[in-house]
């Protein structure tokens, strides 16, 4: 067997929260350029459309959802339809998040804090429970990545919403419990923790906070920030039997931010 076979995904078939824009298309077709089958799952009907057509010219398979997974009974409520339509999928990928406000912590409302938790860490822990407790008890093995953050690792200078700190730092232990249960089931658990990446919420927040964006950009040892497709090659390796091994891990991909 060719090495590069280990990495294939022929066959397999993956779900992806958040996967029409950003770093979650950008993993959905590096999967699909794999070999993968894919749902995706978004709030955007035009660009969860958009990207399905450009899965599909991989010649796989591509399904949506439209929803929010932020909303923890709409998110159960996906889930278990799409098992339900789908079957038991063999990738999980749990990528939708965000910040969305920059509020001192002070000042932040419990409403915003449940928001922001619901949104990062709750849809992980509801698509973990259904969608890989599917996997652990089908008994044949599988694969779960969260999309965290280095932020859950550090504190961001000059920005407020400190809900998303603390969100990503519990994603990251999320996926390392979930990890020791299921390494016996040979469910791997692995979490990326991209740094600055220009996504479209980036970009608006380079839009509204110029100075703190270029603050972070002269931090990064490696001199610019990421591009979404930089996450996809590191999508493709956990998914596949490349990665076998690998489980508990959180991946840093940050341009050297973190090295500091």
């Amino acid at each position: 067997m060719s090495i590069l076979d280990r990495f294939r995904l022929t066959g397999r078939r993956a779900f992806i929260t958040g996967g029409s824009r950003g770093l979650g298309r950008e993993m959905a077709l590096a999967l699909a350029d794999a070999g993968a089958d894919v749902c995706l799952v978004g709030r955007d009907v035009d660009s969860l459309n958009e990207t399905a057509e450009r899965i599909r010219q991989f010649g796989r398979q591509a399904d949506t959802i439209v929803g929010d997974v932020g909303n923890p009974e709409e998110c159960e409520r996906i889930c278990r339809d799409a098992l339900e339509q789908f079957g038991v999928f063999d990738i999980l990928i749990n990528n939708v998040g965000g910040r969305r406000v920059n509020v001192p912590l002070e000042e932040q409302t419990l409403e915003q804090w449940r928001q922001i938790l619901d949104l990062n860490l709750t849809s992980a822990f509801l698509c973990l429970s259904i969608l890989g407790g599917a996997m652990v008890r089908r008994g044949e093995g599988g694969r779960v990545i969260n999309v965290a953050s280095i932020s859950g690792m550090i504190a961001n200078r000059g920005i407020g919403g400190r809900s998303y700190e603390t969100s990503k730092a519990a994603v990251i232990q999320l996926t390392r419990t979930a990890a020791a249960d299921w390494a016996p089931h040979r469910v791997t658990v692995n979490a990326i923790c991209p740094g600055g990446f220009m996504t479209e919420p980036n970009q608006r927040w380079a839009r509204e906070n110029p100075d703190v964006i270029t603050r972070f950009r002269d931090l990064i040892p490696a001199g610019d920030f990421g591009q979404p497709e930089d996450l996809g090659p590191l999508a493709v390796y956990l998914a596949s039997d490349a990665a076998r091994y690998m489980t508990g891990a959180a991946l840093v991909i940050d341009g050297g931010y973190t090295l500091w």
